[in-house]
This record gives structure tokens, C-alpha cells and sequence, in this order.
């Protein structure tokens, strides 16, 4: 079996995300997906969606781009770009990363593990927070 058609479907449907198109997650997931990501690490596609719905409440125009991907197997790692307007904030933000998401025999997302950089594309733009990881980047720089 092959997952490309698989995963087509699941970079489209992280690329059209609206609140509204949320349910749809369940129709990619296995009941069980476990996703992680650097602030949250759950089980449960109930569970999985609530992450995603906070998103919504968190930042405002939020939008994924999937720039390109790779296959190994029943797993695949997707390269991505994610935009969006912190609550407080003029200028948007981007952050790029990659998933690992593996698929079950029946074509379902049974994992989705994000990994990217929340230091450098999050916590130093918090203003006072910045500062301070900021500097401690340049202390460890060689």
C-alpha cells in the first residue's frame, strides 16, 4: 500500500484548516492518534482537535503551508510553514517545521509528531522573555 494519496489528504486538509473543517480530522485519524508538538503531547483524536481549536482562540489568521514532504514507508515527513498573527501583535509570524506522521495499514494517521524550533520562532519573540533567551543564545554561541 501505498500512503501518497494519504498523504495529499492530510497536507490538503492541514492547508484549508478553518474551524469549521475541524470534524474532519477524524476522517484521517485513527481514534487513538497520539500528537505531540513542543507545548502539547496528547492521545485521542478529541484531544488532538481541542489543540487544534485552541489554536484558533490562541493566534489569529492562522494558516499552514505544506512546502514539501518525503515517504518511508507508512510514515511520512512533511516540511511546513506556518503563519499567523500572535493576539497582540501587527506583524505575523512564521515558523517552520517538520511533522512525522505515520499511517496504519488502513491509511489513518496514527501518529503526528511535530518537530521545530520554539525557542527561536516563539519564546524569543515574547518581549521580556526574548531578552532573556536571546541572550543566553549568544552565552552558548561558539
Amino acid at each position: 500500500m501505498t500512503i501518497e494519496p494519504n498523504i495529499r489528504a492530510y497536507a490538503a486538509f492541514f492547508e484549508a484548516l478553518t474551524p469549521e473543517t475541524l470534524v474532519g480530522l477524524s476522517r484521517l485519524c485513527a481514534r487513538d492518534v497520539h500528537f505531540r508538538d513542543p507545548f502539547n503531547d496528547v492521545t485521542g483524536v478529541e484531544r488532538f482537535q481541542a489543540v487544534l481549536e485552541r489554536m484558533f482562540h490562541d493566534v489569529r489568521d492562522p494558516r499552514f503551508t505544506v512546502d514539501d514532504w518525503a515517504i518511508s514507508g507508512r510514515t511520512a515527513y512533511l516540511r511546513w510553514t506556518f503563519t499567523c498573527r500572535p493576539p497582540r501583535g501587527r506583524e505575523p509570524w512564521t515558523i517552520v517545521g517538520m511533522s512525522e506522521v505515520r499511517f496504519d495499514e488502513t491509511g489513518r494517521v496514527t501518529a503526528h509528531i511535530d518537530h521545530w524550533d520554539a525557542a527561536s520562532q516563539v519564546y524569543e519573540r515574547i518581549p521580556v522573555l526574548g531578552r532573556v533567551m536571546r541572550a543566553v543564545r549568544r552565552r552558548l554561541a561558539v
